[in-house]
């Protein structure tokens, strides 16, 4: 019955939104490309295995309808975001075969024994940093891994486990600009370098989960202690089952050189185009694509089929349609009627604007999915800097709106959703929409809180403002 009701509330919501729309004014093509936009939004929430065939339709629509041409399609699709992921997910590929993380992750647990809130607060911040450096969908796949691996053999629920480490990997998501899609979309939208994060967003990010860990620690305080007991039971195990997994000391050696080099190369890839005389941002892409080729490089015996096993070509895809279907809001004007509204409702207030703008991020995020939701706001933020108003504060916002609220339900992130396909996997059972909202609000909504108050508190020192 539920499955006869979709198409329903789906033709609902577009019809509606398009009455509303005209009845405050908005033209036409307005009201019609965002009912497109409505479609492929609608379709990829209610039909996510098809979300690729709606927004290859939408995109035809909008053509078809003359809101958008083909020039404006290469203009909107953001291919340097399309190359920079392709750069990475190769890297990571390489690392990934090669075992490199699970490596890692054996040398890690092996030297912490049987303390359990030790293990899960290690294992909390292994996940932040790993998200960070990596990308928050390569760090859930080993994480994910690990932890079942612990909740098996001590015979404890998993589900706790799974929701303490996708926290930490949404959060430490938000503390570079290669922790996850979004960061590279601001990045490179917003003129921000690997630098600029690690000044504004990583410390907020470290913060973030300070407050997490303990938090979790009293949520899921009865689910650690029933670890604690089962440890107490093992103590004659001195290693875990992941210590024999055998590594290749060579692999491994040029794991390390390659991951710390590129790592290091996008650290100093301001200072790099300075040198050089290159436009900003220039390197964090030109970075990517040189560790892609050396990966592509290292598998030279099956580099088409490591290239095409290792770069995910459908997210891609879909995520070159949404771009150029929001590029047609800018181009209609949509986005600059909404920024109008935001201000509006601010009554131009920067402090409430940026509160106001980072809450309809995150809600939208936590409900709509977090590339869904930064792609939507980029042109939006646009047209609110063309009203004057210092927007610096607001990319922050954005960035930590879309990965702090991620944690909200299960498909605030794509992390969340890669998780819980590994929990149907391994255990065969899944997670209500409850049982993951409750602690995902309390660890949501107190950590965008606190990152936003430090961010306001930090305006005065952000380049390009203007004190009085």
């Amino acid at each position: 019955m539920q499955k006869f009701k979709i198409p329903f509330l789906f033709a609902g919501i577009i019809i509606g939104t398009s009455l509303v729309l005209a009845k405050i004014g908005f033209t036409r093509d307005q009201i019609l490309s965002t009912a497109i936009f409505l479609m492929i939004i609608g379709g990829t929430l209610f039909y996510w295995p098809f979300r690729v065939t709606f927004a290859f339709a939408g995109i035809a629509a909008l053509l078809a309808t003359r809101l958008l041409d083909v020039p404006h399609v290469i203009e909107h699709a953001g291919l340097d975001i399309i190359l920079f992921l392709v750069g990475m997910m190769c890297l990571i590929g390489h690392l990934e075969e090669k075992h490199f993380f699970e490596y890692l992750i054996a040398k890690v647990v092996d030297r912490i024994g049987h303390r359990a809130h030790l293990l899960i607060a290690v294992l909390m911040i292994f996940s932040m940093i790993s998200a960070a450096l990596v990308d928050e969908v390569t760090s859930i796949l080993f994480m994910m891994a690990t932890t079942f691996h612990l909740t098996k053999r001590y015979q404890v629920n998993p589900i706790p486990f799974l929701l303490m480490i996708v926290f930490a990997t949404n959060i430490g998501s938000s503390a570079t600009a290669v922790g996850n899609p979004i960061g590279v979309m601001i990045a490179l939208r917003g003129q921000l370098s690997f630098t600029d994060f690690l000044r504004w967003a990583t410390p907020l990010s470290i913060l973030t989960l300070m407050i997490t860990i303990p938090l979790c620690f009293l949520i899921f305080r009865k689910e650690i202690t029933h670890l604690a007991k089962q440890m107490k039971k093992e103590k004659n195990e001195s290693e875990t089952e992941l210590a024999h997994v055998h590594f290749r000391k060579k692999d491994i050696a040029i794991c390390w050189i390659l991951f710390l080099g590129t790592i290091l190369a996008l650290v100093m890839h301001h200072s790099i185009e300075e040198m050089m005389g290159l436009d900003k941002n220039t390197m964090l892409l030109g970075v990517s694509l040189l560790a892609g080729s050396i990966a592509i490089f290292l598998n030279a015996q099956t580099a088409r089929d490591f290239f095409m096993k290792r770069v995910d070509w459908w997210t891609l895809t879909f995520f070159m349609a949404l771009f150029a279907s929001v590029g047609t809001l800018k181009y209609t004007g949509v986005t600059e009627q909404v920024a109008r509204g935001m201000i509006s409702l601010a009554g131009g207030n920067p402090t409430l604007l940026l509160i106001t703008f980072t809450g309809a991020i995150s809600l939208l995020t936590g409900f709509m999915d977090n590339v869904l939701a930064v792609a939507t706001f980029i042109p939006i933020l646009s047209d609110i800097e063309k009203s004057g108003i210092f927007v610096y504060p607001f990319w922050w916002g954005m960035l930590f709106g879309g990965t702090l609220y991620g944690n909200l339900t299960v498909i605030g992130s794509t992390a969340n959703i890669v998780a819980m396909g590994m929990l149907e996997r391994e255990y065969k059972q899944n997670i209500s929409f409850m049982t993951w909202l409750k602690p995902g609000f309390i660890i949501s909504t107190i950590t965008i809180a606190v990152a936003l108050f430090l961010i306001y508190l930090q305006i005065p020192l952000m380049p390009g403002h203007v004190s009085g």
